[in-house]
């Protein structure tokens, strides 16, 4: 709970420096905080507001693309500042060759020798990688060391 004590710390510092931005981005992740303890029925640790905060940097980053083909350049420049302020909150992400090492483990680990031994692997790796890696990456990894 130190993230989300974090952040609500920044909020009021954002708040006494009027920073609407950096308020607002704040606010919309703790009621997203609030919205998945309500509907899960369970407390948010700091793993699971990695987890909220990696989903609304996914979500800035496509409005970023759809705000860029529509021409709204405006636009996508707020979400990428939202984008910004978020990425602050995630755990330092690991290099391409950290993971690649990691998965090479992993698949040493479960003697997964083929493509379909694919969801073994990410398995286990979706746990020890959560929030320090990109996972779009790490199954781009898998499927280039499984093939």
């Amino acid at each position: 709970m130190a993230l989300i004590s974090d952040i609500k710390n920044d909020l009021k510092q954002a708040m006494l420096n009027k920073d609407d931005l950096v308020r607002d981005t704040l606010r919309m992740f703790l009621s997203e905080v609030q919205r998945f303890e309500i509907d899960n029925k369970e407390d948010v640790d700091d793993t699971k507001a990695v987890q909220i905060i990696n989903k609304m940097i996914k979500q800035r980053n496509d409005s970023i693309n759809q705000f860029k083909t529509g021409g709204r350049e405006d636009l996508a420049e707020k979400e990428q500042h939202e984008s910004d302020i978020l990425s602050k909150y995630k755990p330092q992400q690991l290099s391409e060759a950290d993971i690649t090492t990691k998965v090479k483990e992993v698949i040493e680990q479960t003697g997964s020798t083929s493509m379909q031994d694919i969801g073994k692997v990410m398995g286990a790796l979706k746990s020890s990688l959560a929030g320090s890696a990109d996972m779009g990456i790490v199954s781009k990894i898998v499927k280039d060391l499984l093939s």
